[in-house]
Formats: C-alpha cells, structure tokens, sequence
C-alpha cells in the first residue's frame, strides 16, 4: 500500500466542519479515510529498536472480551437502510414530496440515492390531493383526458434479467379507469411487463403485482398511467426483489451474520431525539413520512420496531433500543417498553399483538437519549437539567419492565472537551474541564443519577487533524503520521477509562456498583485504526463491556444488486472468529510516546497501545486456553522484525498466520470489483517473525 511521503495539512475549510455538529458525525467515518491516505509516515514517526521485543505473560489474564465488543451502531440516516438494507427500491414511495419536475427537493432531502416521481403526461394533470389523502399530508390525484395515457413514473432502478419483483399500489378512482403498472428495462415496446388494473372503486384498495425482468439495466422505471375518464388516486406504491428476507436484502443480512456482532444499537444516532416510535409500527403504507430535522431527510418509517428486531433476529444479535429524551418524554418511552416488552394484555401489547407480534419481544437493553451533552442535539439541556430528567425515563421505563437495563448518555471530559471544539466556544474555566463541574457531563449524571444507569454510554469522534494547545487554550492544526493517526482513537477509549476511575473515587456509591462503558458510536483511523482501537478496547475491559462501531454498513461493499464483505469486515470476523478471549497482559522494550494534545482533553495521561512502538500488539488464549492468538499492527511503511517471548505457558512450534492487508484508497472505491482478502497460511513458528508493512496479522498457536 503506498502513501504520499508528504505529511498532512489540511486546513478547517478544507475538511468542511460545521458548528452544527449533526452535519458532520457520521461524514467523519467518511472523512477519516481522506485523512488516513493523505498521511505522512516520515518525519515524527516512531523507529522501532533493532531488538523489538514483545513479551506475552500468560499467566497474567484479563477480563474476558465480551461479545458485545463487537457490536455495531445504527441509524435511520443516509442509506444505511432505505437503498441499503432495506430492499425497498422507490423513493418516496408514500409521495412526502410533490409529483413534478422540479429540480430541487423542498424541504432539501440529504439522503443518497434519492429518486423522483415525474408526471407521465402534462405536468398540470397530476394534483397532490390533500383531501383525500391516503397517507401523510397529500396523495396524487391523475386527472385524465380521455385520450392517451397519464400518471407518474420513477426511474433510477437496477433490474437484472430473470430476477422476479413483487410489489402493491393503493388506488381508488372512477369504475371507467384502467390503471397500468409497467416495469421498464428498455425504450421498445417489447421491454416491459404490464400489470393491468381495471377495477377500481371508490374507496382505496391494495392490489398486488408480480414482474420478472427481461433484461439487465441501471435505470429501470416503474411506471403507473392511467386512461379514461375521471381520475384515480395513488396512495402508496412498493417494489422488492421476491427474494426478499421480511424486507431485508438477503444477501446483506448474510453477511452480517456472518459478523456475529453480539449487538446492535437500534434507531440510535441524533435521529432519535425526533422520532415517534408510534409512526413506525403498523401497516407499513399506512405509516406517514416525517421529516428529520437532525438530518434534513425523510424518514420513510417503513423500517420501524418489528422490522428493525426481526433483523437482529434474522442476523443474531441482541437489539439494543434507544428511546428519545429529546423532544420525547418519559410517558412516551414507558409506553415504547410496553409495546416491545409488555404482556399480550396490556395496552400497547395488545397493538404489538393486533400488529402480528403476540408474543413479548424480550428486548434486555434500552438507552435513554443520544448525545444530549451537545447544542447540535433536539432537546438538549444543562447536565443538571438532564440528570432528572434521565430519572425521570428510566422509573417510568422500569415500571413497565423492571427486567431491563438502563444505559444512561453519557460524555466523559474527552468527548464533552470534543464537543466544546465544535461549539467554538470558549468555557470560563478553560480546559480541561473540571471533574464533576458543569461542563462534566458524565460526572454531573452519574452524581444525580447513578443509581438508574446499569452502562454508561460513550461516543468517540475524535478529530484527526487537530489536537488541543492548553496554553493557547485552541485547537490548533496538526501534522500526523500514519502511526499517530491509528493511536488516535485508542487515546480516548484510554481516557475514557480514566475518567471512570476518576469517577469511582469521586462519587460515593459509583464504585460499588460499577457501572461500564457502552462505547456505543466510535470511528477510527481505517482499518489499521480499527484493530488498534479494538486492542484498546480488549485491554480494558474491566470498565468497558459494549462497542458499537460507526456504522454497520461499513462491514460490507455493495450496489444496488450486489455486496461483498469489506475489508473492515473482513476484520472484523478475522478477530471475532479467531482470536480469543482472554486477555494477556503484553509488555515490550519500547514505550509508545505521547501524542500532541492534552491530558484529558484529547489525549489520556498515558498513551495507549502496547510498548512495542511501532507495532501494536495484542495477545488472548481462547475460552478452554488450548491455543494462544497474538495480533500485530504494523502502521508503517515498511516490513519489521518483531521478537516475540511467551512466558507463563509452552506453545507449539506451528502457527496459523492471518494476514489483512487494508486497501488503498483507490482499491477501497473498488471493492466489489476487487474485494480484498484476507491471506492465511500455516508456518513454522520462530522469532523474529516479519510482519508485513501496513497491514494486521494474527499468529495462533497451540498450547502444550
């Protein structure tokens, strides 16, 4: 993989922050790549000694990783589900927005992949009817001319030949009307299939169609015109693939399984802070588009609770739900606890049930609110503020089902100090910030409310390009390597950890009951940056029990009609699949130095990673302690010798090598193209072992 010799600099303006914060989480995931492949790795980079030595103790354990370590974060933004794995292929298909042929979208929608309805005919003869509205604000009206033929199409969608699409439109209009639902793959006469529809009466119906394409196109076109007299009305259209899994793509939840994440964190993002979980159960055409004001968006609330839980099952993984302590209140979310959780004769259980789900869901973890320490997010309020009304959600939440466990919003002084970066706003007392004064988030809410959160959540954003100067009191721009840009996040999964143990000592109670992380969003410096960051993890997991990468649509490459498993993918079911679970304490001959920052503002007071600078290494046996895995990060440019010593146990001289190469940014773009493997081979096991430039490599090994 080769990287520019020249080191970053990339000015604000550049990497296009916005103060509004909302605008920018998830581009970051995005733009750490941009970062990541514009890095130097000359200059400040750590050489390592000619005797690199890591030292794995094995009689010096850890915690055990648990499998929500591996977990995953999900929102309704983007095309994480609408055009990803939802197989839903309309836009619009509820018609939030006017049929016409306007340019321009109003309000804006940010989503990707968003096609249009255009009139078929005089642009005039297609009314958005607002009295007879089927669902939302207005339906289409096609008012006829008796003559040719008038409706409305969309095109934009992949068919490919012999595959079979099922689908449903709600219509009412005159008896004299026919209806035709055409699916397009070609400008002849000949490439189309139609459905005719010539029964229409006076109140809305559903009628089912069934088409098989008849050739390969990127931009097929459904297309729905009326002829005769009067006019018709559409409610609500659909198309899917026939081979679709309860509405999920099959071949995306194939590879999701396949991750074997432990969990998902559900309707979580700043998304939640505006949404009614109420407009998102039910009949699917009957359930009304919203506008997202966190993402100027809308939401089409055609994945909604059943759906978004019958996926955790379809892939095996807990759920994890977020209720909205944004404009939602705690009445609201007991009642969302009653529907997933209650009793089939309580309230909201008997409208699960009447929704096809007798039987209570069981959903364990429920977090109260996301990220409701930042300006950006609807809702938000002084931590004080927050802290009784976080009292407030979880007893009203805990009374509908005193099983569940609360995980509370948190932001240690890291995350509220990042925060503070965005507001560009200075804080009277500078930073750091003190520990449980006003500006400390997390210790203002476990002081109020510790006896109502079982986990603490924790988000890590960090900038990559900037770190913060304690006597300018700025965030000023910075030059990285690449060995410095993978330590970054790990840096505040380590600071996070110490603010923990702050914690404990600070708030009488909070140690007794000690309460973990869930660091339920997170982003890293790619991919050599997600096994570092997964090191971190691992090594404590003492204070950290959950993770929640940003976002699981990063596990997979895809189109509209085909996927593979990412690299980070193929990461992450390397490590999940192979590498154990028990920690070992790992130590090495050369200390990782400090990165520029400080101290508990975007850096932790010690570094993070192993001292086997460069290299970050880490070392697990499995649950029955027959084989030993040790796991290596080379970030840098070139091949290094890595003496590796086990103590406390005896191994094999045979190893099974994994190695991940991570893509450059050139292959990333291409990658359902040219997915990237991982490479395995089967060696005699002898130090110094070489470990390739820029890449991960894990090493198993039998114990004797």
């Amino acid at each position: 993989m080769l990287i520019t010799s020249s080191k970053m600099k990339i000015t604000m303006k550049q990497m296009h922050w916005k103060s509004d914060l909302k605008k920018t989480r998830l581009a970051l995931a995005g733009m750490v790549f941009f970062i990541l492949f514009s890095a130097g790795t000359n200059g400040a980079a750590q050489e390592a000694p000619e005797d690199l030595t890591a030292t794995i103790h094995a009689d010096q354990t850890g915690k055990p990783i648990p499998p929500f370590m591996y977990g995953m974060f999900t929102e309704l933004l983007h095309n994480m589900f609408e055009h990803g794995i939802w197989a839903e292929m309309l836009s619009d298909r509820k018609f939030f927005y006017p049929v016409d042929n306007s340019e321009e979208l109003v309000p804006r929608n940010t989503r990707r992949h968003q096609n249009r309805w255009r009139p078929v005919g005089p642009e005039k003869n297609v009314v958005m009817d607002t009295d007879q509205a089927y669902v939302g604000k207005h339906s289409p009206q096609i008012i006829l001319d008796g003559t040719s033929p008038i409706g409305i199409k969309q095109a934009g969608m992949w068919l490919r030949t012999g595959k079979e699409y099922t689908g449903r439109i709600i219509l009412y209009g005159d008896p004299e009307t026919k209806v035709e639902v055409s699916l397009v793959w070609g400008p002849g006469s000949s490439e189309r299939e139609t459905v005719v529809i010539d029964h229409l009466t006076g109140n809305y119906m559903k009628y089912p169609f069934h088409f098989t394409a008849g050739g390969d196109t990127n931009d097929g076109t459904l297309e729905i015109t009326g002829t005769g007299k009067g006019s018709f009305h559409i409610g609500a259209v659909s198309l899917m693939p026939a081979d679709n899994l309860h509405g999920f793509r099959p071949d995306l939840i194939n590879i999701l399984k396949e991750m074997n994440s432990g969990i998902y964190r559900l309707v979580g993002g700043n998304f939640v802070s505006n949404y009614e979980w109420r407009h998102g159960i039910g009949d699917p055409d009957r359930r009304p588009p919203r506008y997202d004001y966190a993402w100027n968006t809308v939401e089409s609330n055609d994945v909604g609770t059943d759906e978004l839980i019958t996926m955790c099952e379809l892939i095996g993984v807990e759920p994890y739900l977020v209720v909205n302590s944004g404009f939602g209140d705690a009445y609201c979310a007991a009642q969302w606890v009653e529907y997933v959780n209650g009793p089939r004769e309580s309230p909201n259980g008997m409208l699960r049930a009447a929704n096809g789900h007798p039987e209570p869901y069981g959903v364990k973890y429920w977090g109260i609110g996301n990220e409701m320490y930042g300006v950006w997010q609807m809702g938000h309020m002084s931590a004080g503020q927050y802290s009784i009304k976080h009292n407030f959600f979880a007893e009203a939440m805990l009374e509908k089902d005193p099983t569940i466990e609360i995980i509370g919003c948190g932001a240690t002084i890291l995350e509220a100090s990042t925060v503070a970066r965005h507001d560009r706003k200075k804080s009277p007392s500078g930073l750091p910030y003190d520990f449980l004064s006003p500006d400390d988030w997390s210790g203002t809410l476990l002081s109020g409310s510790y006896q109502n959160i079982d986990y603490l959540a924790e988000h890590a954003y960090p900038p990559f390009n900037m770190y913060f100067d304690s006597e300018k009191q700025e965030w000023v721009q910075a030059e990285r390597t690449m060995q410095e840009i993978i330590r970054i996040t790990p840096g505040r999964i380590k600071g996070a950890v110490e603010c923990m143990k702050e914690y404990e000592k600070r708030i009488p109670g909070l140690k007794d009951k000690h309460i973990t992380l869930w660091l339920d969003e997170w982003i890293s410096g790619g991919d050599l940056g997600t096994a570092a960051c997964l090191h971190e993890l691992f090594r404590n997991t003492n204070y950290i029990s959950m993770a929640g990468y940003t976002g699981f649509n990063g596990l997979y490459a895809m189109n509209d009609v085909s996927s593979v498993i990412s690299s980070t993918g193929q990461l992450y079911r390397l490590y999940r699949n192979h590498l154990g679970t028990v920690p070992l304490k790992v130590t090495g001959n050369s200390p990782v130095q400090p990165l520029q920052g400080t101290p508990l503002v975007d850096i932790p007071t010690t570094p993070p990673g192993s001292s086997t600078s460069p290299l970050d290494v880490f070392a697990a046996l499995n649950e029955d302690q027959s084989k030993l895995t040790i796991s290596v990060v080379n970030p840098m440019q070139t091949s290094q010798q890595l003496n590796i010593r086990i103590e406390g146990t005896n191994v094999g001289n045979q190893a099974r090598v994994w190695t991940l190469i991570p893509p450059t940014r050139e292959q990333r773009r291409n990658q359902l193209e040219n997915p990237v493997k991982v490479q395995e081979s089967e060696t005699r096991f002898r130090s110094p072992v070489t470990v390739e430039p820029m890449s991960i490599t894990l090493y198993e090994l039998e114990v004797r």
